[in-house]
């Protein structure tokens, strides 16, 4: 998000946290992606919550009508306040009760001693997804209605996730992501910004070992600035060495691209 959504966001971002804390998280994320399921079914709502020439209080003293009584008042808070914030436009407004609901998720793990394992959760369900058409079409499948879908998503991960992991694949399949991996990975992003590092998806011929690993992130840290969380996939493809896919960068060090690249300048 830029500008007036930015701004918003980081507004409502802090409150979040705040509430997030203090009170019963993953009951705040809960409600949260309740009251984006409601805006997302609800142009018209959205459009007058977010319309800049109605005043902040009466736009906040709209959400609070229409949410008091349905969400806790964490959540009924967190609502009023990005009522009240100025938005360029519907679906900022919208995309942000999501986000924050999945911030919320992180805290009640970082608060359970889980947020790692929630980051790897995400990562591995994500992955076996993308590697079986017919669970992941029985996952995305729109002509399906969502509750089923996500009902599929809390059987498979029941007892093998944190909670909170479960409840964000669970909400991944009804969001409006390109996908149902960006979802995850989308989540798993907001999950790495609570602990201020970065996400880089590295892809190798071989698993690699923790000294390996160790040596990767340490050396990564150095060149990003930040500590960085390593979701490795193993792919033959590559025939040797390492790929890093991180931000909007990606460092190809393997066999197959220098090949590619050796192929390219001889037909150039």
């Amino acid at each position: 998000m830029r500008g007036v959504s930015a701004d918003a966001l980081r507004v409502a971002t802090e409150r979040t946290e705040a509430l997030a804390e203090s009170a019963d998280a993953e009951r705040l994320g809960a409600d949260l992606f309740a009251v984006h399921g409601v805006l997302v079914g609800a142009p018209a709502l959205r459009r007058v919550i977010t319309d800049p020439s109605a005043p902040s209080s009466a736009k906040a003293r709209l959400a609070e009508s229409i949410f008091s009584g349905k969400v806790a008042d964490s959540a009924l808070e967190v609502v009023t306040t990005i009522a009240g914030e100025r938005w360029s436009g519907s679906v900022d407004f919208v995309a942000a009760t999501e986000q924050l609901g999945a911030l919320a998720y992180v805290i009640a793990a970082e608060k359970q001693g889980q947020l790692d394992g929630l980051e790897d959760d995400l990562f591995r369900f994500g992955r076996v997804v993308a590697a079986d058409p017919r669970l992941r079409d029985a996952i995305t499948n729109r002509r399906v209605p969502a509750q089923p879908r996500q009902e599929l998503v809390a059987n498979l991960l029941e007892g093998r996730a944190s909670t909170p992991a479960v409840q964000l694949a669970v909400q991944a399949v009804a969001t409006s992501h390109r996908s149902f991996e960006a979802a995850l990975e989308h989540y798993q992003v907001i999950a790495a910004d609570r602990q201020a590092r970065v996400l880089a998806l590295v892809r190798s011929a071989l698993e690699l070992t923790e000294e390996e690993r160790s040596r990767l992130a340490a050396a990564l840290k150095r060149q990003y600035g930040r500590d960085v969380h390593l979701n490795v996939i193993v792919d033959p493809q590559v025939l040797g060495g390492i790929e890093v896919d991180i931000g909007d960068e990606v460092i190809d060090g393997t066999v197959a691209g220098r090949l590619d690249d050796a192929r390219r300048r001889m037909t150039g």
